[in-house]
């Protein structure tokens, strides 16, 4: 009897448990509606306190915990400026900080200072005039993970759909929400000096391996024309020598060409040209000149044809 209870309370306890794990899961945001909307953002030009890092954006729990353990009153932002379904995980880059002030508020610069001192950078957005936007509840840790889950990838298929430039991806968390933001225009602005850095580094990377490219193609279009050129030159040189000299065009094979000796390219192409040439001056040849078997029969039939005359002569002589 004894057993049939403890086993009945150890139950209770596991469905207890796993009816708070399933409420907390519903606090922290589980069933919560993914809204995603293109509009004015929910905030003004911001200056931020930041650090810069390239590297998997799951390590960005660390930058978080930084940051909030210096000032934790203060909002959190993150910024990602890589999509990680394309780009590989160690080139990812992103920065991680706290927003300082907002509007026309000017943070202290006691605060500034102060996160100096521990290896942050101060820099500041414009207030976007157009964003894309989701948001989701900030309630708990677990919040994070499932707005990670479930925001970014409504976000993609929001501005897939409508073919939108919306770039880079901002995270700020601020109260009880956590604001998802992708402005529209003035993207540039958004981007640190170590991002500008690394963009025009990049950029300079493809503009030398471009020119490096047509260098390449450059040197091979010459290397193409010079031996077309000397192709050209050598087919001239044949058609002339055979329209100058009619049987040279019909010599036979055996016969040695000089130009071989100078170089090989050449030699190529004058060998190539030399037998189209050379079947072109076969057929010329048979065209133009009679052959033997036919001056043999033209000049039969000639006599022939002069045989038949003075044979009519005479017989009309005759019946005369």
């Amino acid at each position: 009897m004894a057993d049939w209870v403890l086993l009945g309370l150890i139950g209770a306890l596991l469905v207890l448990l796993l009816l708070t794990l399933f409420g907390f899961a519903i606090y922290s945001g589980l069933f919560s509606e993914v809204v995603v909307s293109a509009g004015l953002p929910p905030i003004r030009n911001i200056t931020l306190a930041y650090k810069f890092k390239v590297g998997p954006y799951g390590e960005c729990g660390k930058l978080f915990t930084e940051s909030c353990s210096i000032s934790p009153k203060l909002c959190s932002i993150g910024v990602y400026y890589d999509n990680p379904h394309t780009v590989p995980p160690e080139k990812c880059r992103y920065i991680v900080g706290c927003i300082l002030s907002e509007g026309e508020e000017k943070p202290s610069e006691e605060l500034i200072r102060f996160f100096q001192k521990f290896g942050f950078k101060i820099f500041s957005f414009p207030a976007p005039s157009h964003v894309v936007m989701a948001t989701f509840p900030f309630t708990t840790p677990f919040s994070i993970q499932l707005a990670v889950s479930r925001v970014h990838p409504a976000l993609d298929t929001y501005i897939k759909e409508r073919k939108l430039c919306a770039h880079p991806r901002l995270e700020i968390y601020k109260g009880d929400r956590i604001y998802f933001v992708c402005p529209l225009a003035r993207q540039g602005d958004f981007y640190v000096p170590e991002m500008k850095e690394m963009e025009r580094k990049s950029r300079a990377a493809e503009a030398d391996d471009a020119q490096t490219d047509i260098t390449g193609a450059d040197t091979l279009s010459e290397t193409s024309s010079i031996s077309l050129e000397a192709t050209t030159d050598s087919r001239e040189t044949s058609v002339a020598t055979s329209i100058l000299s009619p049987f040279a065009a019909g010599r036979g094979r055996d016969e040695p060409d000089n130009r071989s000796e100078h170089s090989y390219s050449e030699s190529g192409a004058s060998g190539s040209s030399f037998e189209e040439l050379d079947l072109e001056g076969n057929g010329d040849g048979s065209a133009g000149q009679p052959s033997d078997v036919g001056y043999a029969e033209e000049q039969e039939t000639t006599k022939a044809k002069w045989a038949k005359e003075p044979t009519a002569l005479e017989k009309e002589r005759g019946e005369e």
